[in-house]
This record gives structure tokens, sequence and C-alpha cells, in this order.
């Protein structure tokens, strides 16, 4: 699996266009065949950063992604809006998506 995290930090007067911006782009890789998770985070410390953490199948699948008329899209559009370059890490990793967090479950409500 690759595992993508971005960082963006966006223009403090084009905060609110952000959150319509990200919409087809978002909408669209969700579709792509070997998409297997791709979402949205906002910063608790600063309210114009935000945070995508995304997986696809394999690398060939990540390659397949960046070459969609949404993604393309969306490279033309986030210049005007981001205050500066994204911030990125991107690995491989064994396994094909999310695991359950041993060290933490949820009380039962018997």
């Amino acid at each position: 699996m690759i595992f993508i995290v971005v960082k963006f930090t966006i223009r403090p007067d084009r905060a609110e266009d952000w959150l319509s911006l990200r919409g087809d782009f978002t909408a669209g890789t969700r579709q792509e065949q070997g998409n297997l998770f791709f979402e949205w985070s906002k910063s608790l410390d600063d309210p114009n950063v935000f945070v995508l953490v995304e997986g696809f199948e394999s690398r060939e699948a990540g390659e397949v992604h960046v070459k969609t008329e949404h993604f393309k899209a969306a490279m033309a559009t986030f210049p005007d809006v981001i205050s500066r370059t994204p911030e990125i890490v991107n690995v491989e990793v064994p396994g094909d998506g999310w695991a359950e967090m041993v060290e933490l479950e949820p009380t039962r409500a018997d």
C-alpha cells in the first residue's frame, strides 16, 4: 500500500474557498479504482492548516491518480489558495489499509 500524508497551509483570506475547492478532487479520488481512503482533517492548532491522509493499493494506483483530470484540476487551482508549498510524507507500507489499534477499544455500554 502507498500511504501519503500531505499538509496544506491555506492563505487566511482563502480559507472559506478551500472547503469548496477540494470537493471535486476528493470525490473524484475516492471513486478511483485502487484508492483505499482519502480523508481530510483540520489542524486544532492552526485554522489554516489541513492534512490529507490517503492510501492507494499500489504504486501503480498512485501513478494513475496523478494523471487523472481531477488531480490536474486541483494542481492548477490550489496554488492560488495555498500560502506555502505543501509538506508530504509518501511511503510504501505492508498491508492493504487500516488495522485496529490493539491498545484501545471502546467501553461497553452494558
